[in-house]
């Protein structure tokens, strides 16, 4: 039977002086391998988890905003839906409701208002229809 070697463990090696000063930047050189390896995985580990993370709120404030616009579509749909059988029903009076209701939401906005007869070829007397302090309702 011939010799069987299980373990070999080497202690305080120094390499022979001409190559001494090769073999110390060779471990430099890896050393300084495994430090930049070592950074860029923690940049890495810093960034790209962050990174995600905004990815993914992105994605879900886009599918939160596209579920509310289909909301407010079918929302407008079912409402004109609703009009435009109320109008089927009385065309007339669902054409003045719709001017009235219009008006109700315009004319609080305006500051000056100018109301013109049709029939009349010139401008009615100047009405000042905005409330004044002291005024009565």
């Amino acid at each position: 039977m011939g010799k069987c070697i299980d373990h070999v463990q080497l202690k305080n090696i120094n390499p022979p002086e001409p190559v001494q000063e090769s073999f110390n930047e060779v471990n430099q050189a890896q050393q300084e391998k495994e430090k930049l390896i070592n950074e860029a995985r923690r940049d890495y580990n810093k960034v790209i988890p962050l990174a995600e993370g905004e990815k993914d709120q992105r994605i879900r404030e886009a599918d939160g905003y596209r579920l509310k616009r289909i909301n407010e579509a079918e929302g407008d749909v079912a409402r004109f839906n609703a009009l435009l059988a109320e109008y089927h029903k009385a065309a007339e009076v669902t054409r003045r409701r719709i001017y009235v209701e219009t008006l109700q939401e315009v004319l609080p906005g305006i500051r000056s208002k100018i109301i013109l007869d049709e029939q009349t070829r010139s401008i009615l007397p100047f009405l000042n229809l905005d409330p004044q302090p002291g005024d009565r309702p």
